[in-house]
């Protein structure tokens, strides 16, 4: 076991003061003291008069000026021998010293030894120096310690990682799916290394470059991977770093910064989540001149100020754009603003291929595939999904990742760990009714995404689950999608209501009905999607922290909003109808797929699919449209 200096240091300082209490009354000894001349046997000062009168005493040693006397007197109880006797004398006691003389015995007197005072002396001296140097060296160690108390003094000073060559293992070509921010990095690397190209036609490289997007799109990876790119001092910090409850360090804190910046140029300093510190000035409640606001001014200043900063390139990442300070946000500071959003069918399937090198994957597993069925995926869920794979394929015991694997971590990472089976009962019928209500109904609606998979097995909260795997990449969606999706919202519920009668609706619709809610709402107030004409009667609503007011205004009258209410209801109820009249038209072909699900308490889409299509001969132009 390693024990470091800090703790060998904290048990040294109570040994140290245990030691000299010890030394002082042990090791130094006490004024007057008789050495090695001690008695084992005291005697009371009237025998040793008795003693002296039958002249049995032979010799008498005085110590401690006259207090205490050794005597050497013959015992005749122990056969006339000589024994050594400690006597305790009065104070006064001058007729004692006549009377020895009197009777011709050897008389001794011992001065009061120094010794005691120089062993002091020594003692509080020695002890003291040893004391502040264990603690001038424990605070040296300290200092290398982040928060430690050796840098009490240095709070003010940056707390940006530095490297000169920063060696992050990660290149250009680890990094895979967003090949349009790569493509703009790789000038800022091609410029550190060859800035004549650039210069020679009048091109200046940005001084900033902002990396936005969602979490988890690689937004830190790539500003890794150009650190491994670029062979260039780099410096990288958070921005939560800069702020103190001092006043005045964040704004000290990053002119060291950019000081040291500036003498190791050219170079490169990458600050992850700047939102910390860059959020709009003179914003909220209150005045505007506070700690972080004062950084923020700071940071503008060294970024693009009266002195400039040449050859320092400032790399920063956030997924909060919107809060940014638009001074911030300005060309000469912040030149570029790239976007780094979520990757579409080939940049999954390249990150895919990223993060299945150092896995071992079964022959039947298809990339591809996978890619087809992650949509919406970020680089750092599809990573994960892979790692999910690996750990449950170790925990099986299997020798490589199968499609099973892949498809329970697909749905763990969707919605949640495994529950324990539903046993047979009223309750898990009513649940295997409710999920093929969502299934039949996406199924038979024209434009609703394709079913993947149904399922009883609990996940998460959801006591069962409902998979539909779009067919496409949608940017875009139209409206017949929406209706679509609000008519496959409303199955759970339209099949409690047509099985077991609207008095045995049960609680399970209720994350159903606020999607229909929002979508139904957005469709009227935000895309124009109704009777209303098209209208956007509804912007995104600004926080407090923001400059929003504390106050939300209406932006449209009374009697618009009786409508907009009305509206959302149409499209609530005709989705609704919708779905209960699907139910009804399809119920022999229901309850086959509702028997079916209890026994395997698992359908997947092409199954589905199959037994539908043996119950329901509709031509494609006769399919059920949503109408409004």
């Amino acid at each position: 076991m390693k024990i470091s200096w800090k703790t060998i240091l904290l048990w040294m300082l109570p040994a140290l003061t245990i030691g000299f209490f010890l030394w002082q009354g042990t090791f130094v000894p006490a004024a007057g003291t008789m050495g090695n001349n001690t008695a084992s046997t005291r005697m009371t000062y009237g025998r040793f008069l008795e003693y002296l009168d039958a002249g049995r005493v032979v010799s008498v040693d005085l110590y401690e000026n006259g207090r205490t006397a050794i005597v050497q007197a013959v015992d005749p109880d122990l056969e006339n021998r000589i024994q050594r006797l400690r006597v305790d004398l009065p104070g006064n006691s001058p007729e004692l010293v006549s009377k020895l003389r009197e009777a011709n015995i050897g008389l001794d007197s011992h001065p009061i030894r120094n010794d005691g005072v120089l062993w002091g002396f020594l003692g509080n001296l020695i002890f003291p120096f040893l004391l502040i140097a264990a603690l001038f060296f424990l605070f040296r160690r300290s200092s290398n310690i982040p928060g430690g108390p050796g840098q009490a003094m240095s709070f003010g000073k940056s707390r940006a990682r530095f490297q000169m060559e920063a060696k992050t293992g990660i290149t250009f070509d680890d990094v895979a799916g967003i090949d349009e921010a790569k493509e703009e990095l790789q000038e800022i690397v091609t410029f550190l290394k060859q800035p004549e190209k650039f210069t020679a036609v009048g091109a200046r490289i940005p001084k900033g470059v902002l990396l936005v997007g969602p979490p988890g799109t690689g937004k830190t990876l790539l500003a890794k991977a150009i650190a491994g790119e670029a062979g260039v001092p780099f410096f990288s910090i958070s921005g939560s770093e800069f702020v103190e409850m001092f006043v005045g360090v964040g704004a000290s804190r990053v002119r060291d910064l950019f000081k040291k910046a500036k003498e190791n140029a050219p170079c490169l300093i990458f600050i992850d989540e700047i939102d910390a510190v860059g959020r709009q000035r003179g914003a909220g409640i209150g005045g505007g001149n506070d700690e972080r606001e004062q950084t923020l001014n700071q940071l503008l200043t060294e970024m693009d100020g009266f002195e400039g900063n040449t050859g320092i390139i400032v790399i920063a990442a956030t997924n909060r754009p919107d809060v940014l300070d638009s001074a911030l946000m300005r060309p000469g500071r912040f030149d570029r603003q790239t976007m780094v959003d979520a990757p579409d069918f080939k940049g999954r399937l390249a990150v895919l291929e990223v993060h299945a090198r150092n896995k071992k994957l079964a022959s039947d597993v298809s990339l591809e595939a996978i890619a087809r069925r992650t949509p919406g995926f970020s680089g750092a869920d599809l990573a994960n999904l892979l790692n999910e794979a690996a750990i449950l394929t170790a925990r099986r015991r299997k020798e490589a990742v199968t499609l099973l694997e892949i498809d329970d971590a697909v749905d763990r990472v969707v919605a949640g760990m495994e529950g324990k089976p539903l046993v047979d009962s009223k309750s898990k019928r009513l649940i295997a009714y409710h999920e093929v209500g969502h299934a039949i109904v996406g199924t038979l609606v024209e434009a609703h995404d394709p079913v993947q998979k149904v399922t009883l097995i609990p996940r998460g909260q959801a006591q069962g689950l409902t998979w539909f795997m779009p067919s496409e990449e949608q940017g875009l969606i139209t409206k017949a999608q929406i209706m679509a999706r609000i008519a496959g919202a409303m199955g759970g519920r339209a099949a409690e209501e047509e099985i077991f009668g609207y008095d045995e609706v049960t609680t399970g619709a209720g994350g159903d009905l606020q999607q229909v809610a929002e979508m139904a709402r957005q469709m009227v107030t935000r895309f124009g999607m109704s009777d209303l004409g098209p209208l956007s009667l509804e912007g995104q609503e600004g926080e407090v922290f923001l400059g929003g007011g504390l106050m939300s205004r209406a932006e449209y009258s009374e009697e618009v909003a009786a409508r907009i209410d009305k509206q959302v209801r149409e499209i609530a109820e005709q989705s609704h109808s919708l779905a209960r009249k699907i139910i009804r038209d399809n119920r022999e072909v229901v309850d086959r797929l509702v028997d079916l699900l209890i026994e395997k308490e698992t359908i997947d889409g092409e199954e589905f699919r199959q037994i539908v299509a043996e119950y329901t001969q509709v031509p494609e132009k006769e399919r059920f449209v949503p109408q409004l």
